[in-house]
């Protein structure tokens, strides 16, 4: 234990990972949000399969590794129509998931409604998220304001993008009103 003198002793990510956790499986999540993300941005698409090899790197044995890629090609501004994306959210209510991975946690959900649903039950049945940042425990304080942080960005971000992927470019602004 470190001296409380010399500062607080920091968690290393791989200390809040539990026998409990691994008893149970861990889940990759794999979405892109449309059709042309899927055939386009294949390497995208590699990196979020990669994460398999990073659950085993985390103590998973692979035959614990569940990949949950149904939502390939459907956005993530709702849980509607995102049938891999209610598996997960049930199977963490089952208390079936040790951990959530996903390339960036804003891949889970673009709405905070999605967001916090699944961040509460992560709390509630000792569900660790990880992303490319690092681990983080739903439970804890820290941690949920963090990922609390990253799901309100990715919904402002959604929307941000929505606004003005609608909005029509010309070569040159428009004259301010007279």
């Amino acid at each position: 234990m470190a001296d409380l003198a010399d500062g607080p002793a920091l968690l290393v990510a791989g200390e809040k990972i539990t026998a409990t956790h691994r008893a149970r499986d861990a889940y990759v999540y794999v979405r892109q949000s449309t059709l042309l993300q899927v055939q386009v941005h294949t390497e995208s698409l590699a990196r979020q399969y990669d994460l398999r090899q990073r659950a085993t790197a985390l103590g998973w044995p692979a035959h614990q590794v569940v990949v949950i890629d149904e939502d390939l090609g459907r956005s993530g501004a709702s849980a509607a129509g995102r049938s891999g994306f209610s598996e997960l959210v049930a199977d963490v209510g089952l208390g079936k998931a040790g951990i959530i991975l996903a390339l960036e946690v804003s891949r889970l959900a673009r709405s905070n409604a999605g967001w916090y649903q699944l961040l509460d039950l992560c709390a509630l049945t000792d569900t660790l998220i990880a992303d490319a940042d690092g681990i983080y425990h739903p439970a804890t304080y820290n941690d949920r304001l963090v990922l609390g942080l990253k799901g309100t960005m990715s919904e402002c971000l959604s929307g941000y993008r929505h606004k003005h992927s609608t909005t029509t470019w010309t070569a040159r602004p428009p004259s301010p009103p007279s």
